[in-house]
């Protein structure tokens, strides 16, 4: 900003410049408008050019005056303008060097492949939630608004296994592809999958018949934004109040009450506690709505004598400062880092 107030600062002056030299000449000399401009500009860019008339004693201490003015400030435009174009091009090569460093420095991160409607909402939730995302977005005309939103992004196509690797896929945690057609999506799982087998994938579908051709790409999740934005609404008229509750836990942490999954480590002083015996109730106030198994199976509404298990993870809902003591306790390693 401040370099390309100081260029319109001397473009600015150089008109002045051009405007005092032509209105001298028509003054002093009587020259009409074509032949006052026509030497004005020959003399401040020193070309050498002939007089276009006879210069009396008067014009010719003007035209000294001149010289030493306009063609000294002229040098310092044409500097100005060159160092604008030279900066503005460093500027981009080293705020893309600054980029890659970043990305570079990633660990157990989601890497998102695209920023439309549905991309930029994604990042905005995943990095109020305090996780590590990378994009890889193709459209020239997406990145003003990731440079505005400040992420991590890589300009160009996600479908490119160079452009993954440089995205850090095999330190990720997580691969989303949201790109704007199905076909590009299919080919984006199965290059991914083929670079990290072990990587979990999510995927947006347009068209139901998309979703088999998903998880037949590797997608381990295929989602649907129009079958799951009729299903919200259905159940809005169906179940209200339930919808609320919902959206009531699963609003911002400012709220009073939140639903959170915790995860349990084998480092725990609540593994292998009843959760009668555990205290969460009673010291945290939550009350656990299921317990998931590290098999994927579910226990809703666990009994009083379940047992808390090392991989175990836990769903409750409360108070978001309470949730967060819950998970320092089940997850100390993660309260100390």
């Amino acid at each position: 900003m401040e370099g390309t107030r100081h260029l319109f600062f001397c473009i600015l002056i150089s008109i002045l410049i051009l405007a005092a030299g032509t209105s001298g000449y028509m003054v002093i000399e009587g020259w009409p408008f074509i032949d006052a401009i026509y030497m004005t500009v020959i003399t401040i860019s020193t070309v050498g050019f002939k007089e276009v008339n006879q210069v009396g004693p008067a014009g010719r201490i003007f035209t000294i005056i001149l010289v030493f003015c306009g063609v000294g400030f002229s040098l310092y435009v044409a500097a100005a303008v060159v160092q604008f174009m030279v900066e503005g091009r460093i500027r981009i090569i080293l705020g893309r060097r600054r980029l890659d460093k970043k990305i570079d420095r990633l660990k157990n991160h989601y890497i998102v492949c695209g920023y439309g409607r549905i991309g930029r909402v994604l990042c905005r939730h995943l990095r109020k939630a305090e996780i590590d995302v990378a994009v890889i977005e193709k459209s020239p005309e997406r990145v003003s608004v990731m440079d505005e939103d400040n992420i991590l992004y890589i300009a160009d196509d996600a479908t490119d296994e160079n452009n993954l690797l440089k995205a850090g896929i095999k330190r990720a945690r997580g691969l989303v592809a949201v790109l704007a057609t199905d076909t590009d999506n299919v080919f984006l799982v199965l290059t991914a999958r083929q670079i990290s087998p072990e990587l979990f994938i999510m995927a947006r579908a347009s068209q139901r018949n998309a979703i088999i051709k998903l998880r037949a790409a590797g997608a381990n999740m295929v989602e649907s934004p129009y079958v799951m934005g009729a299903m919200s609404m259905a159940n809005r008229i169906i179940r209200p109040t339930v919808t609320s509750f919902l959206d009531l836990a699963f609003a911002q942490r400012h709220k009073d009450i939140q639903m959170e999954e915790i995860p349990v480590s084998a480092g725990s002083e609540l593994v292998n506690i009843e959760l009668k015996d555990s205290g969460i109730r009673q010291n945290y106030n939550l009350i656990i709505i299921a317990i998931k198994k590290p098999d994927g199976s579910m226990q809703f509404n666990p009994s009083f004598d379940a047992v808390i298990k090392p991989d175990d993870t836990i769903i409750a809902v409360g108070e978001p400062t309470s949730l967060q003591r819950l998970g320092w306790a089940l997850n100390p390693q993660a309260g100390v880092s």
